[in-house]
């Protein structure tokens, strides 16, 4: 089995999420670890974050890259520039590899965690298409006839771009935006995540979505080509979404919400 070590500089955020991620993805192909250059704990918000995705973060501490003493380790992944300048010339290593994302904790965005999940996420199916050639992920066999009938739907559509906009939004917040009852927001919004492109996470009695971090990169890169063409579609949800009061968010601000029966 083929070992992959993750390294940032403190070990608390993107390495934390990077070692979560390939572990779902594929851990019985991969043996996964993460360090730091200077550990300081691992934030609270990774934790909240890979546990909202619905991943394991169970055994995730911080740890120095001292610690793993001499272990060999076939891909070293660098996820900041700092780091990579510090490891660029691990003992050992096979293959030495530079991904540069922006620190969440330093972000003023209330979904930056959520953000670098995604992105991360995105980068892991392609290095496990290219070293594997396999992605064990409960999404990866949806169909494009699928994707493209889950689409054809204005409701759905439109729902679907305002989240990859916002990343992530209450129920509440898209019957604002779309001017549509509850019963049909989470009708559509149950269907869409059935089908793999949304994920949920219920906090407290309300229910927030996002884009499935694990969606496949063509299909997330054609919502992200929709809105770059197309900004019309949602000039007005936005207004309509801009001028809600006391929009719900992961901060805890809360909407009315009933359950909806998804058979």
């Amino acid at each position: 089995m083929k070992k992959v070590l993750f390294v940032c500089t403190a070990n608390s955020a993107r390495s934390q999420i990077a070692e979560a991620l390939l572990r779902h993805l594929a851990g019985d192909q991969f043996e996964v670890f993460s360090a730091g250059t200077a550990p300081s704990g691992v934030d609270p918000r990774t934790l909240d974050a890979i546990k909202g995705f619905g991943l394991n973060a169970e055994g995730l501490v911080s740890k120095s890259v001292e610690s793993l003493g001499e272990r060999h380790f076939d891909y070293v992944i660098s996820l900041c520039d700092k780091a990579h300048q510090e490891c660029r010339h691990w003992p050992s290593s096979g293959v030495v590899i530079a991904w540069d994302f922006p620190d969440p904790k330093t972000s003023p965005d209330p979904n930056a965690f959520a953000r670098t999940m995604q992105e991360i996420g995105e980068r892991l199916r392609l290095f496990v298409l290219v070293n594997s050639k396999k992605v064990d992920s409960e999404i990866t066999a949806l169909p494009p006839l699928t994707f493209f009938k889950s689409l054809a739907d204005e409701t759905r559509l439109l729902s679907l771009l305002l989240i990859e906009q916002e990343g992530e939004l209450c129920v509440c917040e898209l019957m604002e935006a779309l001017e549509l009852p509850q019963p049909k927001i989470s009708r559509h919004l149950s269907q869409l995540r059935k089908h793999g492109l949304l994920l949920d996470r219920r906090q407290g009695h309300w229910v927030f979505y996002r884009i499935h971090p694990l969606l496949s990169d063509w299909m997330r890169n054609m919502l992200k080509e929709t809105l770059k063409h197309s900004p019309d579609l949602l000039e007005q949800p936005r207004v309509r979404l801009n001028e809600m009061n006391s929009r719900p968010s992961a901060e805890g601000n809360i909407c009315d919400e009933e359950p909806v029966n998804e058979h």
